[in-house]
């Protein structure tokens, strides 16, 4: 185990698992909205955000993807330590964390099933920005329009075809996350 392991988890996991765990359910429930968080130093690839999420929705019974440069040993490390999930293949993620061209193709990731369309996966796309720009958003949550810089459209509205099944995502940049659940429209601006 590397030394930076150890270190750039929550020093009031109390507190900020449950301010970072609002912040993650607020982004779902209000789709294009940008949120801080705070309280974690995770090792680089992963921005403070990822980080943030990745202690708050991830224990040792959600099996964890690590996707392209994440897969790496302080990232594996750090997770280990800190939250104990599982590191897994992506077909057997809960979660799964990488940029967007790591995580390709999507469709390796769970997206439930017509008994239990909660079993699928949830996405932590890292991105070089995140602002309330770019691809439109309606949908529950959004009062009427709201927007969004995605990597792409073409995914989130096959994803959005699927509902009820189908991924959730959650995007992140720096200290900064949004929510795109699977019920949210994407449409070009």
């Amino acid at each position: 185990m590397t030394p930076e392991a150890l270190t750039g988890g929550f020093s009031t996991a109390p507190v900020q698992s449950a301010q970072a765990f609002r912040a993650a359910l607020e982004a779902m429930a209000r789709p294009g909205i940008l949120y801080p968080v705070a309280g974690a130093a995770p090792p680089a690839p992963l921005s403070v955000a990822a980080g943030v999420l990745i202690l708050t929705l991830t224990d040792a019974t959600t099996p964890l993807h690590l996707a392209g440069a994440c897969d790496c040993p302080a990232v594996r490390d750090w997770v280990t330590f800190h939250s104990g999930a599982p590191l897994v293949g992506a077909a057997q993620a809960m979660f799964a964390v990488g940029r967007w061209d790591a995580l390709q193709p999507v469709s390796r990731f769970a997206i439930g099933d017509a008994e239990y369309p909660d079993r699928s996966a949830t996405l932590i796309v890292e991105l070089d920005r995140l602002e309330p720009q770019g691809a439109q958003l309606r949908g529950p949550g959004i009062a009427d329009r709201a927007a969004l810089s995605l990597p792409e459209l073409a995914a989130f509205q096959a994803n959005r075809a699927q509902f009820p099944l189908g991924f959730d995502t959650f995007f992140t940049c720096g200290s900064q996350l949004a929510g795109l659940p699977r019920s949210t429209f994407v449409e070009a601006v």
